[in-house]
């Protein structure tokens, strides 16, 4: 391995994760983009395991394993304790998650955290069910989706709840910023962590980040499925600041959902199924109209 990948990246390649996983390409491009000056906590999850396996570690920035609820809560002590000791000027704190440990089990401590104005990025890794523990359906699980918790079959088309609204309910507790991304765009994610470091207060980003296993894609695919999904309109790249949606990615032209669910198992049985998947797309048109993204 080149000795400049580790003396370059704060986050490099030795871990563990599977060949494809959106979630390991978003966290090197958070890490790199917030730079060495930078203390994370990580809940348990797929990250926590496949970056940490000791004795060694793939982030090259002080890094906190906290319990699957708690990341918020632990940068919260790390952003009060610096505070206190006069040091936390020039230096980035942030807390990271799954979707299970940021819409379900975290969800008390990350609005704990937003409630209080530290200053801290809260980063969601979406991959929309708890895959590190067998793909149970999570509060950010997309409706229709089939899981271990949620199978498609013949009482059932899948996941019966909506996608939880991670970033409204965060930009409801009226924070500077709450935004989303996806690993298909790699400069949108640079900008949107270095936008929200700069400013002084609680952020919070989603990015979604395709998992081969769960979704039940080709490895090779991770990028191409995580495009669809933003022009489809199933994943809408929006701006919030102060609890005002301020900028969405515009789509010129939407392509139907049936592009993006026919390249993922966990959606294969929809195709068979004109009206479940006349559902899914009712969906997409509803976040198209709502955030204006025509």
């Amino acid at each position: 391995m080149n000795k400049e990948h580790f003396q370059e990246n704060c986050y490099v390649s030795g871990h563990t994760a599977c060949a494809g996983c959106g979630q390991s390409m978003a966290v090197r491009i958070v890490i790199n983009a917030a730079g060495e000056n930078t203390i994370a906590s990580n809940a348990t999850g797929c990250l926590e395991v496949f970056s940490s396996k000791a004795p060694e570690s793939a982030f090259g920035v002080p890094w906190i394993h906290s319990l699957f609820e708690n990341s918020a809560a632990v940068a919260s002590g790390v952003e009060t304790a610096l505070v206190h000791q006069g040091k936390k000027e020039n230096i980035n704190i942030i807390a990271q998650a799954g979707d299970g440990g940021t819409a379900d089990i975290g969800l008390q401590a990350l609005s704990g955290m937003l409630e209080r104005g530290h200053d801290i990025l809260f980063v969601c890794y979406d991959n929309e069910a708890y895959m590190n523990t067998g793909i149970q359906r999570s509060g950010s699980t997309p409706f229709n989706a089939s899981t271990t918790t949620s199978p498609a079959g013949k009482q059932s088309t899948g996941n019966p709840r909506p996608k939880k609204p991670m970033v409204e309910i965060c930009a409801a507790h009226h924070i500077p910023y709450s935004a989303t991304s996806s690993v298909a765009n790699p400069k949108d994610i640079e900008i949107k962590v270095k936008k929200a470091l700069k400013i002084k207060g609680p952020k919070y980003l989603q990015i979604h980040v395709p998992c081969p296993l769960g979704w039940r894609i080709d490895s090779s695919q991770t990028i191409e499925v995580a495009k669809l999904a933003v022009n489809t309109g199933l994943y809408p790249l929006v701006e919030y600041e102060y609890g005002r949606l301020t900028k969405t990615r515009k789509i010129s032209s939407p392509k139907p959902v049936s592009e993006y669910l026919k390249t993922q198992g966990r959606f294969r049985h929809l195709l068979k199924d004109q009206e479940a998947l006349a559902a899914v797309q009712k969906v997409a048109d509803k976040n198209i109209d709502y955030y204006g993204l025509k």
